[in-house]
């Protein structure tokens, strides 16, 4: 019998502590908004409001609409770099790179002043805030692809859905995205928590999001807000949880589509 790895045990309990002990403090916290006793009530307020489940629906549909964006602009372009132009791929890494070099703020700013006059009119659309959050995404949602194809024979696997008279549509939707599963799940888990809990896209914009609500709530009570977190961390961990469930396909899945 192996020997159990006592260095593997301590960074795992380690990092549950990181992870849960503050989680575990915000909700104790939020626990005592009537004085000298435990209650939920700050849970009730919370739920009571609608304003709470009206920015969380919003950004709920923010998320899912910078998914369908950024899986339709990244995978097929991973994919094409993968296969024709292997060369430009540090090239698009360092593309995707930028967010991390140029602060939220900044890029509002930037595409404030440069779609709020003719020819091109945005201020007022959700395309804004949704190409703001696809621009925010692409260091984690590329990388995960990326990693995929990498962990696949892309050519190999091109080729023979090309011999066999398939399309382009079919070979991404019927070959490269089943193979690529797991790894767009991870992307699809990145992206959804980046815009679940973003403020300064949605505040700068003026469009209903959670992240501003939080902030709103927070500058006006103590213990509703540390409620909401809870609360709101809860639901975007079912949201995950659903996300993995609809991305789990059939059993087998993955492997018929590498064999045709």
């Amino acid at each position: 019998m192996k020997k159990p790895n006592i260095w593997a045990w301590f960074i795992l309990v380690i990092g549950l502590i990181y992870f849960f002990l503050p989680l575990f403090s915000v909700f104790e916290f939020s626990l005592r908004m009537i004085k000298g006793t435990y209650s939920f009530e700050a849970y009730r307020v919370a739920f009571t409001d609608p304003a709470f489940f009206s920015h969380f629906g919003y950004s709920l549909l923010w998320a899912l609409l910078t998914i369908s964006v950024s899986l339709l602009l990244v995978v097929p372009t991973a994919y094409w770099v993968h296969w024709r132009l292997p060369r430009v791929r540090p090239v698009i890494e360092f593309i995707t790179l930028m967010p991390f070099v140029v602060p939220a703020v900044v890029l509002t700013f930037g595409l404030i002043r440069l779609y709020a006059q003719p020819p091109i009119l945005l201020i007022g659309s959700p395309v804004l805030l949704i190409a703001g959050y696809v621009v925010l995404s692409f260091p984690y949602m590329f990388r995960a692809v990326d990693t995929g194809l990498r962990a696949m024979d892309v050519r190999t696997l091109t080729e023979a859905a090309l011999s066999m008279g398939a399309g382009w549509g079919t070979i991404l939707a019927k070959v490269i995205f089943p193979n690529l599963r797991v790894a767009i799940l991870s992307g699809i888990f990145l992206t959804f928590a980046i815009v679940m809990g973003e403020f300064t896209f949605a505040s700068l914009l003026s469009w209903p999001a959670f992240g501003p609500y939080m902030e709103e709530i927070g500058a006006m009570r103590a213990y509703t807000p540390q409620a909401m977190a809870v609360i709101s961390f809860l639901l975007t961990w079912a949201s995950i949880g659903l996300f993995q469930w609809i991305g789990r396909g059939a059993p087998g899945q993955e492997q018929v589509a590498g064999a045709h």
